[in-house]
């Protein structure tokens, strides 16, 4: 078993914990205008099938990484492949995950000023075109941007301050649940629309004619970032497993409720969209553009609002408390700080990097690096270099290096998992995975 202070105290608070670190915007934002740019139910089925052959298998090497040792990614590394120095991937790792942390809570303080103008009502009685000019005008107001990104972080490090479980387990379990309901009560709502019909056609109805190869990278890339993959947050969630813990199933429960949320956010979002005349294939600006439109539509909008918008932060918020977590666990148990002393550096960069972040649309929006602002700079870096290059680097290193008895050990639980699921697991991460994955940056980076 795993010292209690270290680790979870209950197995239902690390399940809800580690799919809390799942479950995030790119969920509730990111898979629904995918699904809106591809063609909708093709892409799905796509998607689920990648969370099937990719996400899984990659999930759960990196719960190898963190269960069978109990440190964070350079110890275990360490203890792992004594005789290299392949500990030093874990640097690589800690900067992704800040300038992660950087960009990604930079819209977590957009989705907060949304938040706050649902209530206040500053969403209501605009036109198509005043929506964008609102999220506009939002973004290139350097002091406003700014300010809602560090006072987004400043809730994030409040509960990190509590330690992992009277702040990160106690949250999840309070937040993953609050999520559903939410997610249940828009469900039901979207029932009763008139576009629903249209909508669940469109979203999961397959038609193939409808995907391109592009759409079919933009899944399998999907897939793999809806997980927070690459990130090490799974493999420090894992470490505070206990050892009786059955990682396959976690790994499956934990992809199926990621699955789920997105399924649920898109169910809700597109008979909306179908309603009340908008376009699905409205990218990125579907959350801050278009949705305010069709909740000014629809009768009680302003309650709608704040629900959803309450609902996007708790997701949010569990997403950066597991990024959190990696950087201040780095700090307490490599620098041997103390957790306060780590929690307030990774405080420091976190702001930092957020804060350059979110002035690439006003202050720094002159500055660019290979034609791009800084926010689409770090995105990019996050995205298609260390989020990509983690996985595969967890892939290759447990499919091909590690000691082929550590994982049947810890898939297994000493003989009580099916053998069928550990060979299928060592074959998608030695073939499957790391191709795909290489595939995946290809096309992200325009070399194919």
């Amino acid at each position: 078993m795993t010292n209690s202070k270290r680790g979870f105290a209950t197995r239902l608070g690390a399940m809800a914990a580690t799919a809390g670190s799942a479950v995030g915007l790119g969920n509730i934002w990111r898979l629904p205008y995918e699904a809106g740019v591809n063609g909708g139910g093709a892409f799905i089925l796509v998607f689920i099938l990648c969370i099937i052959l990719l996400g899984i298998p990659v999930m759960l090497s990196e719960f190898i990484i963190g269960r069978s040792t109990h440190k964070t990614i350079k110890s275990a590394l360490r203890q792992l492949s004594p005789k290299t120095k392949i500990y030093r991937f874990s640097y690589f790792v800690i900067i992704g995950v800040l300038i992660t942390l950087g960009f990604y809570s930079v819209v977590c303080g957009w989705v907060i000023e949304y938040l706050y103008q649902a209530i206040v009502g500053g969403l209501s009685g605009h036109t198509s075109s005043e929506y964008t000019q609102i999220f506009n005008g939002f973004v290139g107001n350097g002091w406003q941007c700014v300010g809602w990104t560090i006072g987004f972080l400043a809730v994030n490090f409040l509960v990190m301050g509590q330690g992992v479980q009277k702040g990160i387990e106690r949250i999840s379990s309070i937040m993953m649940p609050l999520l559903f309901l939410f997610l249940v009560v828009f469900a039901v709502k979207a029932l009763f629309m008139p576009g629903f019909k249209d909508g669940i056609e469109f979203f999961l109805y397959p038609d193939f004619s409808k995907l391109t190869m592009r759409g079919v990278i933009d899944a399998m890339g999907q897939a793999f970032m809806s997980l927070s993959l690459g990130a090490a947050a799974m493999i420090i969630y894992s470490s505070y497993f206990n050892d009786d813990a059955p990682l396959a199933k976690d790994a499956t429960i934990i992809a199926g409720v990621n699955t789920l949320v997105g399924l649920l956010a898109g169910i809700i979002i597109f008979p909306a969209v179908f309603s009340f005349g908008f376009e699905p294939q409205s990218g990125p600006r579907l959350f801050f553009e278009v949705l305010p439109g069709v909740f000014q539509q629809m009768a009680g909008g302003q309650m709608w609002a704040i629900m959803f918008f309450t609902l996007v932060f708790f997701a949010a918020l569990t997403s950066t408390i597991s990024l959190s977590e990696v950087v201040i666990s780095f700090f307490h148990e490599e620098c041997h700080m103390s957790r306060n002393s780590s929690l307030a550096l990774t405080a420091v960069l976190a702001i930092a990097v957020a804060s350059v972040s979110a002035m690439a649309f006003n202050v720094l929006d002159h500055v660019t690096v290979f034609g791009m602002n800084l926010f689409d700079l770090f995105n990019t870096l996050s995205s298609n270099l260390f989020m990509l290059g983690g996985g595969i680097f967890t892939a290759v290193f447990v499919g091909w290096f590690l000691d082929r008895q550590i994982i049947i050990d810890q898939l297994s639980n000493h003989g009580r998992c099916n053998r069928g699921i550990i060979n299928f697991t060592i074959f998608a991460l030695r073939y499957i995975a790391p191709v795909a994955v290489i595939i995946i940056f290809l096309f992200s980076t325009g070399i194919i």
